[in-house]
């Protein structure tokens, strides 16, 4: 389950209604409101036992690597290695890298450097720094790093995942695309001499609950676009499950067949209606999946 700005009770709550993973998204400045994923996790880490804590997805280019490793490392030891680590190139609101002191062009490069050097900081490898070297301390509780889940639905994302991840989520997409990619990823991890298998696939499923479909996709549509300002009708057709909890379950069964083993369902839905379709993904959803 998934929140943008979610607060401890929220979290609370989704393991207390049978959840496996608490996740949450950020931004530094967005169309809609986006809190700071590692803040978020580690006010969630002591009102939760149980939950793992995904970030979805830390925007790695806006951070200097060590200092990403930093948090994560803190934020695995204050959940008593809970944490799981989600990454993302963004781009989507340049302004927010422009604001950072980021070119947006250079994104996926400093991505791709940042995870080498977040794997060697969470090793306890010394890295060099202008000639000094410079280790992680204290390391994260999982041994050898916190789970890296990369996000992105382009090519350059899935074979990032095969290359330096333990599971490629994407967002926005078909079955059919999780399969294809997933498959790109394990190709890659392949190429790289890495078993396949390592790899795993997940989807970030926006999500809509009701017992009315019509009304399930309509909230679906308006909460999305406010998301993202856009229409998002033919998206919401094709990659955003919704309906009723029959319809759901059947949907992300779907995404389950085609290689996700993890689903992060974010609620497409505004106000107060989100607690209500938590409810109805916990009693009517969940276990026909489980």
């Amino acid at each position: 389950m998934m929140s943008p700005t979610m607060a401890p009770a929220d979290a609370q709550r989704a393991e207390e209604r049978g959840f496996d993973i608490v996740a949450a998204g950020e931004h530094v400045l967005f169309g809609s409101p986006t809190a700071n994923a590692f803040v978020s996790l580690a006010a969630a880490a002591p009102v939760t036992t149980r939950v793992r804590l995904l970030s979805a997805v830390t925007l790695l280019p806006l951070y200097p690597a060590p200092l990403a490793a930093k948090m994560a490392a803190t934020l695995d030891r204050l959940s008593g290695g809970r944490f799981e680590l989600g990454i993302g190139v963004g781009g989507e609101n340049p302004v927010e890298f422009a604001a950072c002191g980021v070119p947006v062009r250079e994104r996926g490069k400093r991505t791709d450097a940042g995870i080498d050097t977040l794997a060697r900081l969470f090793a306890g490898e010394e890295i060099d720094v202008d000639g000094t070297p410079a280790a992680l301390d204290p390391l994260p509780v999982q041994r050898p790093r916190p789970p890296v889940w990369v996000g992105g639905r382009s090519e350059a994302s899935m074979r990032r995942a095969g290359r330096s991840g333990d599971v490629w989520m994407p967002y926005l997409g078909s079955p059919d695309r999780v399969a294809r990619g997933l498959r790109t990823a394990h190709e890659e991890a392949e190429r790289r001499g890495r078993d396949p298998g390592e790899v795993t696939g997940a989807y970030f499923a926006w999500s809509c609950v009701d017992p009315d479909p019509a009304v399930a996709r309509r909230t679906a549509l308006d909460a999305l676009a406010a998301t993202y300002g856009q229409d998002m009708e033919r998206i919401v057709d094709a990659c955003v499950p919704h309906g009723t909890p029959e319809q759901v379950a059947a949907r992300l069964a779907e995404y389950r067949d085609a290689g996700a083993a993890s689903v992060v369902i974010a609620p497409a839905v505004g106000g107060e209606g989100r607690e209500r379709m938590i409810d109805l993904v916990a009693d009517d959803v969940l276990p026909r999946l489980r």
